[in-house]
């Protein structure tokens, strides 16, 4: 993430991942009682995190959309697994042995994807890096432009909120979103879901807490819609045509 576009950084790291995981099984277990076991760890499961992590140790809920086994031999088993952010796979692998009463650890782990990321769209270090030379030294930006992406990909699997062009401006002076500014938005929100406010042209003017539902944004007259929490677009980007129907505050 580069600049302003670093403030998306938690919708990403809270977002869904698929991982490829080799475990390695301490003892040997049939096949039938293996799908058996990555079944009942399906779902919704509650994770303590492991001793060496970076947060309290202390009980969470995680999903896991899916464990796959890719390849089985001998005590090897090659998994993909999809969860939701936060998910532990080494606590995961582990956990799997101990349901079995073999044990098991993981052996290698390749994060495949996070939020609408892949692997393969995935840029080699060494190609961003003769975009940048190309564009240093001869002004060529095509290069950058294929591996640098805009920031509205990071939150394609955002519920979004389009705005009026009139109160863009007034949002990325820090106002919160009122029902009034509102143009159209994606139905299924809820209060509390992050969403990505939109301008009608598809750009990103910032991320924000809903505190209606979708319904609820449709049906008021007025009232605040949405709790602008991080501003992305630059002040003046469009031009102020405000005079203070939105709640402002400092961001």
């Amino acid at each position: 993430m580069l600049e302003d576009a670093a403030k998306c950084t938690p919708a990403i790291m809270h977002s869904g991942k698929e991982y490829i995981a080799l475990m390695e099984l301490h003892g040997q277990v049939g096949g039938d009682e293996l799908r058996r076991a990555l079944d009942f760890f399906t779902g919704n499961i509650y994770q303590v995190p492991p001793v060496r992590s970076a947060v309290a140790r202390r009980p969470r809920v995680r999903t896991v959309y899916w464990i796959r086994v890719l390849e089985l031999e001998g005590r090897m088993v090659l998994l993909d697994i999809a969860c939701s952010g936060g998910t532990y796979i080494r606590k995961l692998c582990h956990d799997i042995g101990e349901y079995l009463g073999v044990g098991a650890h993981m052996e290698e782990l390749r994060r495949v994807r996070a939020g609408p990321y892949t692997e393969d769209g995935s840029a080699p270090l060494i190609d961003v890096l003769d975009a940048w030379t190309r564009y240093r030294e001869e002004g060529d930006e095509a290069g950058l432009r294929e591996v640098v992406q805009p920031v509205e990909t990071a939150l394609q699997l955002l519920p979004k909120v389009y705005v009026m062009d009139s109160a863009v401006d007034a949002l990325c002076h820090g106002a919160d979103l009122m029902v009034a500014g509102i143009s159209r938005l994606e139905t299924g929100i809820a209060r509390g879901d992050v969403v990505a406010v939109m301008t009608l042209k598809g750009e990103v003017v910032g991320l924000g807490l809903a505190v209606m539902t979708s319904e609820e944004m449709l049906e008021s007259t007025e009232g605040m819609a949405v709790d602008v929490r991080r501003v992305i677009m630059q002040r003046s980007t469009y031009p102020p045509m405000w005079k203070g129907g939105l709640r402002h505050k400092v961001k």
